[in-house]
């Protein structure tokens, strides 16, 4: 599997290919899967371009995805998103329309219970564990972690002389844990492709897209998030062997 992971908390300052309206988000979805990408992580955006989990924002954003692909899609429940666990809940709880699979980052207030209200309205669970916190600590304790959908093991270390390291240190964290989940491991700026390599080398599902990286292995600026996939379909082989 190849998550394209459309946006991020990125605006229009970061780059002029980062996705932000419900139809530009569709646009490059649709070019993304036709590239290679399998599932879909997005951020639903304010007409601002603030991340936001307004019902209004998520039904827009997943109603034109879903017009014009036929994978999965999630969205973030990240803490700046909203001020505040109750705030986090109350979105959540007012969704007209469901994604397929929400993210939680696991070191986060309120991360366990945020959960618990997804998967009691359908919503699988990606659980989000950040190397230089305690998610991973946090997710052994959870009587949630067998019932997530999959582990996001996110390595936050931005350099790519060290970056490998600590992902090999996050997932031994990960495998001391009996959650029985799969382990999808990706990096970010700077050591997204040295992870991303090192997730296909290992046979983890990875990610990529304009969220993680703004350039292409060799530096130069990506121009959409279907450069940066066909890219890693092109050089590491990521939609034929990760799976």
């Amino acid at each position: 599997m190849v998550q394209v992971c459309l946006n991020g908390a990125r605006t229009g300052a970061d780059s002029p290919a980062v996705p932000l309206s419900p139809a530009a988000l569709a646009r490059s979805a649709a070019e993304a899967v036709a590239a290679g990408a399998t599932d879909l992580h997005v951020h639903p955006k304010t007409p601002c371009g603030r991340d936001t989990l307004a019902p209004d924002a998520v039904a827009a954003t997943l109603e034109a995805i879903r017009e014009r692909v036929d994978v999965p899609v999630g969205v973030t429940t990240g803490a700046w998103a909203e001020d505040g666990p109750s705030a986090r809940f109350d979105r959540v709880r007012r969704w007209t329309v469901l994604p397929d699979h929400a993210s939680v980052n696991w070191h986060e207030p309120g991360a366990r219970e945020l959960a618990a209200a997804l998967l009691d309205r359908g919503v699988a669970v990606e659980a989000g564990i950040w190397s230089g916190t305690d998610g991973a600590a946090r997710f052994a304790a959870s009587p949630l972690a067998p019932a997530v959908l999959r582990v996001l093991a996110e390595v936050t270390d931005p350099d790519p002389a060290t970056a490998v390291q600590s992902a090999h240190a996050l997932l031994a964290e990960l495998a001391a844990i009996p959650h029985g989940r799969p382990v999808l491991l990706h990096g970010e700026e700077a050591s997204t492709w040295p992870v991303l390599a090192l997730a296909v080398r290992l046979g983890h599902p990875t990610r990529i897209g304009l969220e993680d990286t703004l350039v292409l292995p060799d530096g130069r600026r990506a121009v959409s998030n279907a450069q940066l996939v066909a890219e890693a379909v092109r050089q590491y082989g990521c939609a034929q062997r990760s799976s």
